[in-house]
């Protein structure tokens, strides 16, 4: 039988057990309610718990102190450079020139209020939360400062080389190009110049076809051997020797497609060290020249030439340069025809005068400058068909060529310049060919008629001091046979006689002078002065008749001329 009394106070118990658990868990949440709300009530307003600004623990703290803390620990950094990196090159940046400052308030503000989550409001006594810089800038100074970098990031993209130092080859890293991205540099700054670290700067590359290990496979391979000793070049009779250090100048690497450099030989560099040492092996060639022996043209005869081929001798230059021994390259030579040889000179036809003028009353200084362009000319050869330049024959004509200072006409007034007088040599020259029955290929006349040149058929020649032609005499040979220039000059004249075949009668007239223009007075202070009463300005008209004797047949050709008037020159002071 079940005693039933037993079973009630079991069951008492058990309520009475449910109730103490009840109560206990009442207290215990009430306890904690009272706690939750009690750090309500204190953390109210603070910075919430586990919160750090870059590494400073500010959580719990109110928010005067907490912005305290931050200025006292990471604001004296902030006035430090702020350390960049735009690809592989690293540069600074000053922040208050950059206009850049930290937001401490707004800083604070990332940390967000007090959690109402009391689960949050446990964990947050276990754990830590980083809240990042909020910062504000001058727009137009961090533009302006990022812009500023490019001197130190930005870079045009270099290939691989090789290098020497001496004759030892080193060889010259490849650096891709970069340009700086500053609208997204800007970005990165602001968002990250306060963390205390780098900051990455975006940039834009360019890509280079060489690599550092094709750069090192062509010093290894081409470089250092082509430098380890030195080259004979065995030429006819005499050898030449590059040292290493003359074969280091002469190698020219290029960038190749496969990430290497591809070598070349220099030939011109080769010539400048090698030819000097084969002068000797070599002849020059000379064209056939006409001389004047007796008063009429010879011909001297012609002389071929004899030299190095340095195109078909340096080919093979790069293999030798990579042996350990034999290292000789032989000079390959060929023969050089003259221009003009003997027996063109002798078919030219050149045989009896066909033009010639005189002219005289020079001063002695215009005597030398006239005497060395002669010398110059003297025997110069027309070809058929070729046209001759003053000018281009001479080439530059100062101090170095034995020009020395003379009279010229320069806008109006006498001066003085090297070279002075040689218009009269072009004065001479155009009247041979005038009545040589040459084509007139251009010229100009002086600017104020010179009573000592014929009115209308004259010339002027001028060049600047660096041997440039700007004033020209030029005449072309329409015949098939060939000119010779001969020049006879005496102290006092100068004599240009044309030979060749006499294939033309030609006979000149110039007109009366006509449209007169007064000259004006000039004051002159400079010394020295010469006074003049000036002339007058006209202007004139000169005809060329000109019959060929092989078909009798005439032309004419005119020429109208107009000179300035000279000016009236009084002397001051």
């Amino acid at each position: 039988m079940v005693d039933e009394g037993a079973e009630a106070d079991e069951a008492d118990a058990r309520r009475r057990g449910k109730r103490r658990i009840a109560l206990v868990a009442a207290s215990v949440l009430g306890v904690l309610l009272a706690l939750y709300g009690l750090d309500i009530l204190i953390s109210s307003g603070n910075v919430p718990r586990g919160v750090s600004v870059a590494g400073v623990d500010v959580g719990g703290m109110s928010r005067t102190e907490a912005e305290e803390k931050l200025r006292a620990e990471i604001g004296p950094r902030l006035a430090a450079p702020v350390k960049a990196r735009a690809g592989d090159v690293d540069a600074e940046l000053d922040p208050r020139a950059a206009g850049l400052e930290l937001d401490w308030a707004a800083t604070l503000d990332r940390a967000g209020s007090q959690p109402l989550s009391p689960l949050t409001r446990v964990t947050s006594f276990f754990t830590s939360r980083e809240v990042g810089f909020a910062t504000r800038s001058d727009e137009a100074k961090l533009t302006a400062a990022v812009e500023g970098l490019r001197g130190t990031t930005d870079r045009e993209p270099a290939e691989g080389a090789v290098r020497f130092e001496g004759a030892t080859p080193v060889a010259v890293e490849p650096k891709q190009g970069q340009k700086l991205d500053a609208p997204a540099s800007v970005g990165a700054l602001l968002a990250g110049w306060a963390d205390g670290g780098t900051v990455e700067l975006p940039v834009a590359t360019t890509p280079v076809k060489t690599t550092r290990e094709g750069v090192e496979r062509a010093v290894a391979e081409v470089a250092r051997p082509a430098t380890a000793a030195p080259l004979i070049i065995k030429g006819e009779g005499k050898d030449a020797t590059l040292t290493p250090e003359q074969l280091a100048t002469v190698l020219v690497f290029e960038p190749a497609d496969d990430g290497g450099l591809t070598a070349k030989v220099d030939n011109g560099k080769v010539v400048e060290h090698a030819g000097p040492q084969l002068e000797e092996t070599e002849k020059e060639g000379k064209d056939a020249e006409i001389v004047f022996e007796g008063g009429r043209p010879t011909v001297k005869e012609s002389v071929d030439g004899l030299g190095i081929d340095w195109e078909k001798s340096l080919p093979p230059m790069l293999d030798v340069l990579k042996r350990e021994d034999e290292r000789v390259l032989k000079a390959e030579y060929k023969h050089t025809p003259a221009k003009v040889t003997t027996e063109q000179a002798n078919k030219m036809g050149i045989k009896e005068v066909i033009g010639e003028f005189q002219t005289g009353g020079f001063a002695a200084d215009s005597g030398t400058n006239i005497r060395v362009v002669a010398q110059k000319v003297n025997g110069a050869i027309v070809k058929p068909g070729e046209t001759f330049s003053l000018n281009g024959f001479t080439g530059p004509r100062g101090r170095a060529q034995g020009y020395v200072d003379a009279g010229i006409i320069e806008n109006g007034i006498p001066g003085r310049a090297v070279g002075g007088g040689i218009s009269q040599f072009a004065t001479t020259l155009y009247n041979a060919s005038y009545y040589a029955g040459m084509k007139d290929a251009g010229h100009k006349e002086h600017s104020y008629w010179i009573s000592r040149y014929p009115a209308g058929r004259e010339a002027t020649v001028f060049m600047d001091n660096a041997g440039n032609s700007l004033i020209d005499i030029k005449f072309t040979n329409p015949d098939q046979t060939g000119v010779a220039i001969q020049t006879v000059w005496t102290p006092s004249s100068i004599k240009i006689v044309l030979w060749g075949t006499k294939n033309y009668d030609v006979t000149g007239s110039t007109s009366e002078r006509f449209n007169f223009t007064e000259p004006q007075e000039r004051k002159v202070t400079t010394k020295p002065c010469s006074p003049s009463n000036g002339a007058q300005g006209f202007s004139v008209t000169d005809t060329r008749t000109i019959t060929d004797r092989r078909s009798g047949q005439s032309r004419s050709e005119s020429r109208t001329v107009r000179y300035d008037p000279s000016h009236k020159i009084i002397c001051e002071g």
